[in-house]
């Protein structure tokens, strides 16, 4: 196994996108919760956005990928459910990135979401908030689908949990 630092795993990692949402890198998403090196074996802790998501199959293989392209051979990646992905992990970078890629992104933590009605969610494309909640499920289960009241565009909200 190549010997590096932890640091030269995250720039790995950087490079590691969301399948879902290929302009998120699984570091701009916050799923990384730790990378040790151990032995002669490299740890990579991750937690999914939702228990169940689909993606985190293909994220699993694309981190070993990622890796083994490096050089690493002995590479475990470990699931944690707990604590529980939030989307207060989402880096601002990556909320931006999702903004520019046509996603509303989450604008609250889920206790105050709950307060707010559908008018409170930004429009990614012409920023007004005169929006409407279409359905609670959007392209995948971690999204909302709104519209513009005003651009008439619709689009995807990824919800705060």
């Amino acid at each position: 196994m190549v010997k590096v630092s932890v640091s030269n795993v995250y720039d790995i990692l950087k490079t590691v996108c969301d399948p879902e949402i290929p302009v998120l890198s699984i570091l701009d998403l916050g799923i990384v919760r730790d990378v040790k090196f151990n032995d002669d074996s490299l740890n990579i802790t991750i937690t999914p956005t939702y228990t169940g998501c689909p993606a985190m199959h293909m994220i699993e293989a694309n981190i070993l990928a990622a890796l083994k392209n490096e050089g690493f051979e002995n590479v475990n990646i470990i699931t944690t459910l707990s604590p529980p992905w939030t989307t207060d992990w989402l880096t601002d970078s990556g909320k931006q990135k999702l903004k520019e890629y046509g996603i509303a992104p989450p604008q609250t933590t889920k206790r105050i979401e709950t307060l707010l009605d559908d008018q409170d969610i930004i429009c990614p494309r012409c920023n007004s908030l005169n929006t409407n909640k279409l359905s609670d499920f959007g392209s995948t289960a971690c999204k909302a689908m709104y519209q513009c009241k005003d651009c008439l565009e619709p689009f995807d909200y990824f919800k705060c949990h």
